[in-house]
């Protein structure tokens, strides 16, 4: 029997973050991953799939059993995970739609950038993006965390201007257009949202 990962009653991406985790530890060649959740029991088993696992999901009552076998050997030639990674976010929402959903999906996106293999350098934050950022945002403990691993956390200076809210910033420092610009152009990879 292979490694367990209990993540029953987790919303994503909890239980693939979990998974992802084992996978790497001693051990992680045969994992099974409980969840509860359609959800989860289909975005953990895409990910053991990308990650060269063999899966067979059995169902008890309401759980569902992920039993993963990696199939060959890992391949850690140091491909992406290695490349740096500049981050512009230009909103506190994630998306377009429902403001309630954008923000569940910001607080998500962020707390999953915590767990990435992929060296993140820079968040630049834009826009309304800068209320993040300051006192008072549902994310500042994801982005101290973030910080603390040397992620560098940026504020657009005109940004927190516009909105009266420089004397509120709460982590990261200020920056301008020139720099962010320099930061999302000279990294290997960027992403804008």
């Amino acid at each position: 029997m292979g490694k367990v990962v209990d993540a029953r009653g987790l919303t994503c991406p909890q239980p693939v973050i979990m998974t992802k985790k084992a996978m790497g530890e001693p051990g992680g060649d045969e994992l099974i991953t409980i969840v509860n959740q359609a959800v989860a029991l289909e975005n953990v088993s895409k990910l053991a799939r990308s990650q060269g696992y063999e899966t067979e999901v059995e169902q008890k009552d309401d759980d569902y059993y992920i039993h993963m076998t990696r199939m060959g050997k890992d391949d850690d030639t140091g491909g992406p995970e290695t490349e740096e990674l500049a981050i512009m976010i230009r909103s506190n929402l994630f998306g377009q739609g429902e403001a309630e959903l954008g923000q569940v999906l910001m607080k998500s996106f962020l707390f999953s950038l915590n767990e990435l293999d992929t060296r993140v350098t820079h968040i630049i934050f834009m826009n309304s993006g800068i209320f993040l950022t300051i006192e008072g945002s549902p994310v500042l403990e994801t982005l101290k965390v973030l910080e603390g691993k040397g992620v560098e956390i940026l504020s657009c200076g005109t940004c927190l201007d516009f909105y009266q809210a420089k004397d509120k910033l709460a982590v990261g420092s200020v920056t301008n257009m020139y720099t962010a610009l320099e930061i999302l152009t000279t990294a290997g990879r960027s992403i804008t949202l």
